[in-house]
């Protein structure tokens, strides 16, 4: 089988939970292809300056993690998304890419593109039997949410029903990557408008580069 490789970068590490959303999209098109990831560790490198332009972590993003293909990941937060995918595509070309780049850029932040599958996040907070309401946004509205990783995590609480001190060592974050991990299905994800766009920008460079024709 012939594999396809993609590197993420990312804003913060917490990010990370985007790699299993980005396998997902790009099996949906390349089913024959054996996808292999990678998350551009660029703050963890030895000898690297603290703060780097993002054109130069795209740099050393493609020269310590050689990839077919890179996406590049910016939180919309309060901008509106063409302002984060215009920053990126400066970068890009500031950078000299010498390989396709994907802007990834969810409304808000990455972890409203996890408030739906109430499976994982019961499961991923170890108490798969739960009957408790979590009380997940509607899919369609999750990126209206002002903060949702605050709520997400406050639905992985809710969903592991532990109290007093083991609620307090309840370890979140870790939890919030099984979710993603758990989550085998992300096309409920298709009715949000950042996530459309980030479709049609993989089709689009399948398509350029040939993949789905080799």
């Amino acid at each position: 089988m012939k594999e396809l490789s993609y590197t993420l970068l990312t804003d913060g590490s917490s990010d990370k939970v985007l790699l299993p959303i980005l396998t997902w999209l790009l099996q949906e098109y390349l089913s024959d292809r054996a996808i292999q990831s990678e998350w551009a560790n660029v703050r963890g490198l030895p000898k690297l300056p603290k703060k780097l332009s993002l054109s130069e972590r795209i740099e050393i993003a493609i020269e310590y993690y050689p990839c077919d293909l890179l996406f590049v990941h910016r939180d919309a937060e309060r901008e509106p998304r063409e302002n984060r995918v215009a920053e990126i595509q400066q970068a890009v070309k500031e950078a000299g890419a010498s390989v396709p780049v994907v802007c990834v850029v969810p409304v808000r932040m990455t972890e409203a593109w996890l408030l739906f599958d109430e499976v994982a996040i019961r499961t991923a907070a170890d108490n798969p039997n739960s009957k408790r309401s979590l009380q997940l946004p509607h899919k369609a509205r999750v990126e209206n949410e002002p903060d949702p990783k605050e709520l997400l995590y406050t639905v992985l609480r809710e969903a592991s029903e532990l109290g007093g001190k083991r609620r307090k060592k309840f370890k979140v974050n870790d939890r919030v990557h099984r979710v993603a991990e758990l989550t085998d299905d992300f096309s409920p994800l298709r009715q949000l408008s950042a996530f459309q766009a980030l479709e049609a920008d993989i089709q689009q460079i399948i398509q350029n580069c040939g993949w789905n024709r080799i």
